[in-house]
């Protein structure tokens, strides 16, 4: 049981860290309907500038607060100088972002240098809990509850605010909400930089985690967002979440009883949902006048 416990603990860590990552990516592309494959470039971004602000002030709020806003700005550049030119064309959309990916990453070795960076947790998130037999570490759980409540926060502004409305109409029907006053584009721009901001935030929270942070970290991960969102469904945020922690118990378990099958069990399981459900756990579905 207590190892049972453990196992869970480090898998629900890990899927928050992902949901994060690929919530960013719902978010962008279930409501401008963007394919950007430059989302690990962003969460590679949020890790370095997270880390090195952390570093220089000594404050880890103060590093989450500069990934995130870092994240929020080279989302603001990306969404305005590569994504606005290629709205509508998903084809155009995935090469441009892909070419952006690469070229993230590389930057990420001319500013920083190309070796893996170490990261040490904060001393207040360091360390354990033993209650018996159950080791609980302090930063998996700090990670949980961070994943929890962000979660809460955007699904209370999406379904219970006029921000959330005014979103959600601009997706279901751009042209009328663009008729009655509101200025999609700008709601867009906002969106994508919330959800560039998201991926940052997720890179900083990952480097303590894992330990080190390297540039190529990005694609790695970025794999797994996209093995979420695909689990969960196109555009659906409760699917994101559910599917990783879905991948995140996954390889938690899998890493322990068969190691072997560890890296291939979140593509067994998006083969599986592929099979038997191909539109996702989830999927929001847009109303369209006719």
């Amino acid at each position: 049981m207590e190892l049972m416990v453990n196992l869970m603990i480090n898998g629900l860590a890990t899927g928050m860290l992902i949901f994060l990552l690929a919530a960013g990516l719902t978010l962008i592309f279930g409501l401008m309907d963007v394919l950007n494959f430059a989302h690990g470039g962003l969460f590679v971004w949020g890790a370095y500038a997270g880390i090195f602000t952390y570093m220089y002030t000594e404050s880890f709020l103060i590093g989450i607060l500069g990934a995130i806003g870092t994240g929020a700005l080279l989302g603001l550049i990306t969404e305005k100088l590569i994504i606005t030119p290629v709205y509508g064309n998903h084809i155009q959309q995935i090469l441009i972002t892909l070419g952006l990916m690469l070229v993230l990453q590389e930057m990420i070795k001319v500013v920083f240098g190309p070796n893996g960076v170490p990261v040490k947790t904060p001393s207040y998130l360091a360390g354990s809990w033993e209650i018996g037999d159950v080791i609980i570490i302090k930063y998996r759980l700090f990670i949980i509850v961070v994943g929890f409540v962000i979660f809460g926060i955007f699904q209370y502004m999406l379904k219970r605010t006029k921000i959330g409305l005014i979103v959600r109409a601009g997706v279901q029907d751009k042209d009328m909400a663009q008729a009655l006053g509101i200025h999609i584009k700008q709601v867009f721009l906002y969106v994508f930089m919330v959800g560039a901001a998201l991926a940052a935030l997720s890179g900083m929270l990952m480097a303590p985690y894992s330990g080190v942070i390297y540039a190529e970290m990005g694609m790695e991960y970025a794999i797994l967002g996209f093995i979420v969102v695909v689990i969960g469904g196109m555009g659906s945020f409760s699917g994101s979440l559910l599917a990783a922690i879905l991948v995140g118990l996954a390889g938690s378990f899998m890493a322990y009883y068969v190691p072997v099958l560890s890296l291939a069990v979140n593509m067994i399981l998006m083969a599986i949902v592929l099979i038997f459900r191909p539109q996702g756990l989830f999927t929001m579905r847009k109303e369209r006048s006719t």
